[in-house]
């Protein structure tokens, strides 16, 4: 019986961005993997990632289960992990990273850009989207037609969408009324195209879309779209110690 925790030895290499299961195994078969000290002659051989000592070409892998990037998507890019038609995400990501096969927590608009987590962490991926947590998510926009105080009360209340549901209250905010608008909108739920919706049920159009925060995370203001980054520990730490809304 295998200890629990082991895995074989090409698949933790692969997932760590060695390459294939097929390239993997080349690589120990030209000898050029270790584990504890010894060559590696068996890509089957289970190992304990984290425990056991792994190096390629004499360099020691640090093996890692998870990773955590965020990304400030561009317009016109899919918030999606394969497309038939479209760019998406990954795309953006060069192979060490999607070695991890990490997808997009959420949506985005594939019109609208900014603040999307990228991750493999399926179980803080749940925590971030389920309703009961309501975690807050803030979008800067510009708007077609003069946004009001009316407007603010609207959405504080919660506004109809064109198909008859009720949104959770938002928290809308003024930055510049005009025939072109700019406001800031804090929402809780992620309906689909909600922030279009919602500006729709009160007779006016989002131009511009743009999501700067999604719970304590805030985008980087010196990511240009289709740059990114990892998430430092401390960014880690407060996704997983979210409390769900009172």
């Amino acid at each position: 019986m295998v200890e629990r925790g082991r895995q074989r030895l090409d698949k933790v290499l692969a997932h760590m961005g060695f390459g294939t299961r097929q390239e993997v195994k080349k690589l120990i078969r030209e000898k050029r993997v270790e584990v504890n000290g010894e060559l590696a002659k068996d890509p089957g051989l289970h190992v304990l990632p984290g425990r056991d000592h792994i190096e390629v070409d004499g360099e020691p892998v640090e093996y890692r289960q998870y990773i955590y990037l965020m990304l400030n998507k561009p317009q016109g890019v899919l918030s999606a992990t394969e497309d038939r038609f479209a760019p998406v995400v990954v795309d953006l990501l060069p192979p060490e990273y999607r070695a991890f096969h990490p997808f997009p927590v959420g949506r985005l608009d594939k019109d609208a850009e900014g603040l999307l987590l990228l991750t493999n962490d399926g179980k803080l991926a749940h925590k971030l989207l389920s309703p009961k947590k309501r975690v807050p998510k803030t979008y800067f926009a510009v708007v077609s037609g003069i946004v009001t105080d009316e407007d603010v009360e609207a959405f504080r209340q919660g506004v109809i969408l064109d198909d008859g549901y009720r949104t959770m209250p938002g928290e809308l905010k003024i930055l510049r009324s005009g025939p072109e608008s700019e406001v800031e909108l804090t929402i809780y739920e992620g309906k689909y195209h909600q922030v279009k919706r919602m500006f729709e049920a009160v007779g006016k159009k989002v131009t511009y879309l743009k999501r700067i925060a999604m719970g304590p995370l805030m985008l980087d203001k010196p990511l240009k779209p289709g740059d990114y980054r990892e998430l430092t520990e401390d960014e880690i730490k407060s996704l997983q110690e979210l409390n769900p809304a009172r």
